[in-house]
């Protein structure tokens, strides 16, 4: 099992690796076919983090808001509360604020910048179909993200990809515009080459490694929350409900699909391709190999 969280974590490096790169290269080649190369290289990663501090800081109350979740104290749901009380105080992190959505597809999500801040989130959906073990499997799972401090790194690849759809747009804008007085350097047709494609192509390979990270750290929760709860049977039996009750959210929103244990929008042709979510019989393949291990 430790094996499994030491590989996810060594995956996720090299994706977002990989992912800074094509940030990087991208602005350092439109920047060399514009005659900037420093300039449009460094601005390019200056914008990604700029995106992704915004975000860092106003993720959180903005997956409640657009959840529609509501806090709630023990006497309101003493079940959910108490579950996420013990769990807590097995971990040794501080206790979460906990919520409720008033929603009948089973989901969850967690939230917050540090363990200190941390929001657990449940829908009434999830609570009708889960027994006890089974929730706090899926309790765990949500902690596991707060304690990997997954949130960052989602984050920080959000901002990286937008930041490629701005560049991206920009060069293309550029190419047309702009390409015409590289003419005499024998860049313009390669910078409206390089615009069209980079337009085209970067922010479908940014979506594909965004949802790689999703999925990594996907992974890497389950895995936690196997050590945590030292049950991987109880989250196992979860993931199989979702996937024999799962359906998409009421109130469906792309930017936060990731931060749930399970996919919350409509399936659609390319799903597979751009899911923020592995499939589920991996997951619980994968948390059998644990259950094995213990």
């Amino acid at each position: 099992m430790y094996r499994a969280i030491a590989a996810n974590k060594r995956n996720t490096v090299l994706i977002i690796a990989a992912f800074i790169l094509i940030v990087g290269g991208l602005g350092f080649i439109g920047g060399a076919l514009a005659g900037n190369t420093l300039g449009y290289g460094i601005t390019t990663l200056v914008i990604a983090g700029g995106y992704a501090t915004i975000q860092y800081f106003l993720a959180g109350s903005q997956a409640l808001s657009m959840s529609g979740a509501k806090q709630i104290g023990k006497a309101d749901n003493p079940r959910l509360y108490r579950i996420v009380e013990n769990l807590a105080i097995t971990t040794g992190m501080p206790m979460p604020k906990v919520y409720i959505i008033d929603e009948p597809a089973p989901n969850a999500f967690a939230t917050g910048t540090k363990p200190e801040k941390a929001v657990v989130a449940a829908t009434t959906g999830l609570l009708d179909i889960m027994d006890d073990a089974e929730l706090e499997g899926v309790m765990a799972h949500e902690l596991g993200h707060v304690r990997n401090y997954d949130i960052r790194v989602s984050l920080i690849v959000f901002g990286l990809v937008v930041a490629v759809g701005l560049i991206a747009d920009f060069f293309l804008r550029l190419s047309f515009f702009g390409g015409g007085r590289s003419n005499n350097n024998g860049n313009g047709i390669l910078l409206i080459v390089f615009g069209l494609v980079a337009a085209v192509v970067a922010p479908l390979v940014a979506a594909v490694v965004q949802a790689a990270v999703s999925r990594q750290r996907e992974y890497l929760a389950d895995a936690t929350g196997a050590e945590i709860t030292r049950y991987p049977d109880g989250l196992a039996r979860a993931l199989d409900k979702l996937q024999q009750h799962g359906r998409p959210l009421r109130r469906q929103n792309a930017t936060m699909a990731h931060l749930y244990i399970s996919d919350p929008m409509k399936p659609g042709i390319m799903d597979r391709l751009f899911s923020t979510h592995p499939p589920i019989p991996q997951r619980i393949e994968r948390l059998q190999r644990i259950g094995e291990g213990f």
